[in-house]
């Protein structure tokens, strides 16, 4: 089952508003687009793809502002095999970044939590989204221990690199995560494919332990996924692995679109007000 619907190579984003956005003395690149309550979409490992791009529209289209940090690699573009290990190398001995097990929360969670701040006053409405793929698919979580973030979906997390059973969160935020769900009606959703070497069933089973019932994991088959990856998933990730990006599948029914709407509805229904959802 192969690419449908394919973006381009790459992509220049001319549709969205690049932006310089600065947190605690900390600037970083931001495309925004759209109008409504605000949702921070984070890029996959190695960037910010066509694909990730895509589904920023997707989120925009469905009446919300969306917020995508760079936080690695080149906006865009399919890097091939090589260019993207190298941006993972470099991920990987950053400081902004902890991988392995042990380490706790990455401190770019800190600078996360604050454009969740910026987007909310600047978009208004009850809370806002924050949606991880891959690498940066717990970040949506550990955002979430700010009172900003109301609806974190965390997409195949790939961290702990070295330990398929962990989560890359620190004990304080472990705690404070489990203060808001028992708190704030905090709820997370979360999606990987079945055979995923990256994103395992023992990761769900981490999620489930952490935050019981109010952990919604969806584990779709691995011959759902789109056969036909770009270069650095196809050799590199090789297994199953990013839902709504890379290993989509565009087709009407199909169990990547419907997870792909499952999200968007998931945004909807806890961000929007009540007169808009009627």
């Amino acid at each position: 089952m192969g690419r449908n619907d394919s973006p381009a190579s790459s992509d220049a984003m001319a549709d969205f508003t690049k932006r310089l956005v600065a947190v605690d003395g900390v600037t970083k690149t931001v495309y925004t687009a759209g109008a409504g309550p605000a949702v921070v979409l984070m890029p996959e490992m190695p960037g910010i793809s066509p694909d990730v791009a895509r589904f920023a529209r997707w989120i925009r289209d469905a009446g919300l502002t969306v917020y995508v940090p760079s936080l690695f690699g080149t906006d865009g573009a399919y890097p091939e095999s090589e260019a993207g290990a190298q941006v993972m190398r470099r991920a990987c001995v950053s400081a902004e970044f902890r991988v392995l097990a042990g380490a706790g929360t990455s401190p770019i969670a800190t600078w996360l939590r604050g454009l969740a701040r910026q987007a909310l006053a600047e978009c208004g409405g009850s809370g806002v989204g924050a949606i991880g793929l891959c690498f940066t698919g717990n970040f949506a979580l550990t955002m979430a221990v700010d009172p900003a973030v109301v609806a974190p979906v965390v997409n195949h997390p790939s961290l702990p690199l070295d330990d398929p059973g962990g989560l890359e969160i620190g004990d304080e935020d472990a705690e404070a995560i489990r203060r808001r769900v028992s708190d704030d009606g905090l709820r997370v959703l979360g999606y990987r494919f079945d055979g995923d070497k990256w994103c395992t069933a023992q990761r769900f089973a981490a999620y489930r332990a952490l935050l019981g019932d109010a952990f919604e994991g969806h584990v779709l088959p691995d011959a759902s996924a789109n056969t036909d990856p770009p270069p650095f998933f196809r050799e590199l990730v090789v297994t199953p692995h990013s839902v709504v990006t890379a290993h989509f599948v565009d087709e009407e029914g199909h169990p990547t679109t419907k997870a792909r709407d499952e999200i968007l509805a998931f945004l909807c229904e806890r961000l929007k007000p009540a007169t808009e959802k009627a």
